[in-house]
């Protein structure tokens, strides 16, 4: 069924598909409908897992980006994803980059996005998540507005931490999206430093407002040094970040050279991100040694790259362009296979 899906979805542009998609899912979602839909997929119910001091049904998650604004949380929910990454959600609304700014590499099983962040706001993807019926795990994905000076970035991340702590599972810190001007130097040296510093102290405040405690993640690029790298961890582990998810899009066209649309100016995603995201959480995994919980993200097809992620180091992971390109029977196989 999905194989005639995506044959007709293919005939639109990529960002017109993923529209489309939403809003059957969002269709989908309702109470009277999802019954059908879970009948349809008859998803397994997979094996719960505690990390972070949160019980997730099961280690196969939706990543950010699917649902920017939260609007079909219980669709996506439906499909069996143990957990549901929203965003990512910047403090204002904002439109993004100009379109087209999504394009498919076809025969490499991959996509190229410049979205920008574009979003509705903390606001109303807050509204979303509080409408949620699904009773997996929520996280919300925040990041900053474009026209943010740097300097001044970390104020966003704590504006968006204040508006979601409350309502969701986890919160993951977005500084490795490639689509907004320098957002990526947030990861390096005093930027990264200060980031951390304030967002732990917000976050210790919080749990004692809220009489609980929310962990965080940080959402790391796959395009670093060895040196880079080893600083990310070691800035992890002395902040007492709870997660990190590796990986983000890649700038990288190493493995998609003369392919059309490679050109293309954004983020790569998808199969050819796959080896790259892995030996990020394998060193990661190294560095970390077991202190802070990996979710790994990055070109999950089926279920033997899924198990080579684990055996990384990654004890979640999260799911996004195979979804496109494999459809809801992919959600399937990795909850019956990843234990």
């Amino acid at each position: 069924m999905y194989k005639l899906f995506r044959q007709c979805i293919f005939q639109m542009d990529a960002e017109t598909a993923h529209n489309f998609t939403l809003q059957c899912l969002k269709l989908a979602g309702h109470p009277l409908l999802q019954p059908l839909l879970k009948s349809v997929i008859a998803t397994p119910k997979g094996t719960e897992k505690t990390v972070m001091g949160v019980c997730f049904p099961n280690p196969i998650g939706l990543a950010a980006g699917a649902d920017k604004n939260g609007d079909a949380i219980d669709g996506f929910g439906a499909l069996g994803f143990g957990f549901v990454e929203v965003g990512t959600v910047t403090p204002l609304a904002q439109d993004g980059n100009a379109k087209p700014r999504q394009f498919r590499l076809i025969e490499a099983e991959g996509i190229i996005n410049r979205n920008g962040f574009n979003n509705n706001g903390i606001d109303y993807l807050i509204e979303n998540v509080k409408k949620a019926r699904y009773r997996g795990v929520i996280g919300i994905n925040i990041g900053k507005n474009k026209q943010t000076p740097l300097e001044h970035g970390k104020d966003d991340y704590i504006f968006c931490l204040n508006k979601a702590y409350n309502y969701a599972g986890y919160i993951t810190v977005n500084i490795s999206s490639p689509n907004t001007p320098d957002l990526r130097q947030l990861q390096y040296g005093d930027y990264f430093d200060d980031l951390l510093q304030s967002i732990k102290a917000r976050q210790t405040i919080l749990a004692d407002q809220y009489n609980k405690y929310v962990p965080i993640a940080v959402k790391i690029a796959p395009d670093l040094s060895e040196a880079e790298l080893v600083q990310i961890a070691d800035a992890l582990v002395r902040h007492k970040m709870d997660g990190v998810i590796a990986t983000n899009t890649t700038i990288s066209r190493e493995n998609v050279a003369g392919l059309k649309n490679a050109d293309q100016l954004g983020g790569l995603s998808g199969r050819p991100l796959q080896q790259k995201s892995t030996a990020i959480i394998k060193r990661l995994s190294e560095e970390l040694k077991g202190r802070i919980l990996i979710i790994g993200s990055g070109g999950i097809d089926g279920v033997q790259n899924a198990q080579e992620k684990m055996a990384a180091g990654a004890e979640l992971l999260q799911v996004y362009s195979g979804l496109i390109y494999h459809g809801p029977k992919l959600v399937k196989d990795l909850v019956k296979a990843i234990k």
